[in-house]
């Protein structure tokens, strides 16, 4: 593989389940010739691949890497990078083609898979901007880092059973209505134990989220570059509430709910979830079991965004 500085580095990640998926990186490979952009590129065995392709790439001297798919695919470049040298890293910019079934951190940045040529201008242009990344660690200080946001409980439950329906559906829509049907035979909420701040949170949760960007609707204020994170806790809604709460999702105006507490903060601590479901930008943790530990690492990412 080249090492020219000049030579993009992509990880294509083809998604589960999607048919047309090579028409769509066909696609993009024509604008990139059209572009005159001289790549390398690497295609996903599966999404565990993700993470060493990424480490992988880094170590062979790219200092442009571009992801192609969506935050989960995101979040695993991610921990492929931040596990190579410090001053290696600092030298790197990352860059994305939003292609996953669900692309909330491009969004931010006014990236989506419809236009994919906006995407590959952008890292043409490479305006770089230094980025915030969360972190999560267990108790035997294992960590995993995240772009968008982590999220216990239900949503982490949606995307746990979303996942294992999407292989058997095989469509995005059939998949997320199923995973909805099949939450109403799981239990809605789980005793916590947060310590956020000042607080000491010990009630019936629902779900919470930590977020580094907009964390899928729940946390809409937070931005990934003022070191903060913007936490949201659900409480025990009535079924009734539950429905305006996710009517209020949908219209931007969910931390206006009654039964959501907002707070910002440089780190949250879960002394006690439950064994609720963790994910991290749609990926479940399958090993986030026992108190975790929630941060931030302030500009630790070169990130290529919009001009």
């Amino acid at each position: 593989m080249s090492k020219e500085n000049s030579r993009w580095g992509i990880i294509y990640c083809p998604k589960e389940g999607k048919t047309g998926s090579q028409k769509h990186w066909s696609a993009i490979r024509k604008y990139l010739k059209e572009k005159e952009v001289h790549y390398d590129f690497v295609q996903s065995e599966d999404k565990e691949s993700v993470e060493r392709l990424a480490a992988m790439l880094a170590d062979n001297g790219y200092t442009t890497i571009v992801v192609v798919g969506g935050d989960a695919a995101l979040y695993r470049a991610l921990n492929g990078l931040l596990s190579v040298d410090a001053s290696r890293l600092a030298r790197i910019s990352v860059g994305v083609i939003p292609y996953g079934w669900a692309n909330d951190f491009a969004r931010f940045w006014g990236l989506t898979e419809d236009d994919y040529k906006k995407a590959v201008d952008t890292i043409l242009e490479h305006r770089v901007r230094k980025v915030d990344v969360g972190y999560c660690q267990l108790e035997d200080n294992t960590r995993r880092y995240f772009l968008n946001c982590v999220n216990i409980g239900l949503v982490a439950n949606i995307m746990k059973i979303k996942h294992k329906t999407q292989r058997f559906w095989g469509m995005r829509s059939l998949s997320f209505f199923s995973s909805m049907f099949l939450l109403l035979f799981h239990r809605m909420e789980h005793v916590m134990h947060l310590k956020v701040n000042q607080d000491d949170i010990r009630k019936k949760i629902m779900t919470v989220c930590v977020g580094n960007a907009w964390g899928y609707g729940q946390t809409p204020s937070s931005v990934p570059y003022n070191g903060w994170l913007d936490v949201s806790v659900v409480s025990h809604p009535e079924l009734t509430k539950m429905f305006e709460g996710l009517w209020m999702l949908i219209w931007g105006r969910f931390l206006n709910h009654k039964n959501v507490k907002a707070y910002r903060t440089r780190r949250i601590l879960v002394v006690e979830h439950n064994k609720s479901c963790v994910s991290l930008d749609g990926a479940v943790w399958e090993e986030a079991h026992g108190p975790l530990e929630i941060g931030i690492l302030p500009e630790a990412l070169n990130f290529i965004i919009p001009v």
